[in-house]
């Protein structure tokens, strides 16, 4: 994409996304960092990957077995 654009549109691009980062406010790690811990273990309980999926609800099941003849 930057190969097709002039210097001055990347310049353009470069800083209406520091200007669009300016506007976010921020917050201490040592303060995010526990509420994303907190929320990623609420929400383990449902995670698949973590749980299980039962054999019932599994899509990638294969419906029936090999046979060789």
């Amino acid at each position: 994409m930057a190969r097709d654009m002039s210097d001055k549109e990347i310049l353009k691009m470069e800083l209406e996304q520091l200007q669009k980062e300016v506007k976010n406010t921020r917050e201490p790690v040592s303060k995010t960092a526990k509420e994303i811990c907190e929320w990623v273990e609420a929400q383990s309980i449902e995670d698949p990957l973590i749980k299980g999926v039962p054999e019932d609800k599994n899509p990638f099941k294969e419906k029936g077995g090999c046979i060789i003849t």
